[in-house]
């Protein structure tokens, strides 16, 4: 790299006051008990590497609160991007490849916003600030909601330039036996079953979740995938199969991935694939919190580790 974010230290961000974390692979599993951190580690990840220029670092502050709010924006609880950035006042992040920092300084009436990213440092007044937002196209977050059918159909135009809708196909075919083909029919998203298309609001959520995986590793060539619950509506018979695709694909086209999970069959099917592919650049990192001090770790176990603990009985939290 290949670019790999292999260390970082997050500051006042959610959870993390003082968090570090190094050893970072080319496909990285994270584990642990609820609400300890998993997907605000990704977030802040996401933030430091979409933090090129201005307008992509605004834009990752919004989205990463946009998607917590998913379901308040559903029923019309609508924020605009100064409220969802200004709740992330003196979020700092400092890895390998950047540092991106944003606080606000409000003193005698005045309030401005600070700045810090890809070697630059900015200072504006927010009465002159636009909040207009760019994003790096191939740094892409998956929440737990999945891509959004704009989103499905922007990435599969990767798919269709490397000529790899048989690919797609053929997954999809393997994941449930009905499908024939995936289409974008009237500006939607399909699935083929017996001539007739359907849109893949027709099907469980594992069709979704893994044609967003699918197009957003295509997407992501030489760049970053996050993935929120990456087994979200996949049967445990079919974990084998996705890992397959996400560490041939991701060492293929050159794509980090960092995911999430909550299921020890995932965490059991990773360990299965990474060895059966002999992928060295991958690991299980397990996050735990020191009940004495509240301080969150990023505890990291190799394939064998993993094995042995997953064999012994050991606890392995997912």
């Amino acid at each position: 790299m290949n670019n790999y974010l292999k260390t970082i230290e997050i500051k006042n961000f959610k959870c993390f006051k003082d968090f570090n974390a190094d050893g970072l692979k080319r496909v990285n599993l994270i584990g642990g008990k609820n609400n300890v951190g998993k997907t605000a580690f990704m977030e802040a990840c996401y933030i430091n590497l979409q933090a090129m220029e201005l307008k992509s670092f605004v834009f990752a502050l919004r989205t990463i609160k946009e998607m917590r709010e998913n379901l308040n924006i559903l029923i019309g609880d609508k924020n605009d991007t100064k409220t969802y950035i200004e709740q992330l006042d003196n979020i700092f992040t400092k890895s390998n490849l950047n540092l991106a920092s944003f606080k606000i300084k409000d003193e005698l009436g005045i309030k401005e916003y600070l700045f810090e990213f890809n070697k630059q440092h900015i200072k504006v007044n927010t009465n002159n600030f636009s909040y207009e937002m760019n994003y790096v196209e191939n740094i892409v977050f998956i929440d737990n909601f999945g891509l959004s059918n704009r989103e499905i159909i922007s990435f599969y135009s990767a798919i269709q330039r490397k000529k790899e809708e048989q690919f797609l196909n053929t997954i999809l075919k393997n994941f449930d036996d009905r499908i024939e083909s995936f289409k974008i029919i009237d500006n939607k998203p399909t699935c083929e079953i017996d001539s007739e298309y359907y849109e893949i609001t027709e099907f469980g959520d594992g069709v979704r979740h893994l044609i967003s995986i699918v197009t957003a590793l295509f997407t992501c060539e030489d760049g970053y995938l996050f993935i929120d619950e990456v087994d979200n509506g996949i049967h445990y018979t079919q974990l084998d199969e996705i890992w397959t695709i996400i560490l041939e694909v991701s060492k293929k086209l050159n794509v980090q991935v960092f995911a999430t999970t909550h299921s020890k069959e995932c965490i059991a099917s990773f360990n299965k694939i990474q060895t059966k592919l002999q992928d060295k650049d991958t690991y299980y990192f397990e996050m735990v919190k020191n009940i004495k001090t509240n301080k969150i770790y990023l505890v990291d176990k190799d394939a064998n580790q993993l094995f042995y603990e997953l064999t012994h009985g050991e606890e392995v939290r997912g």
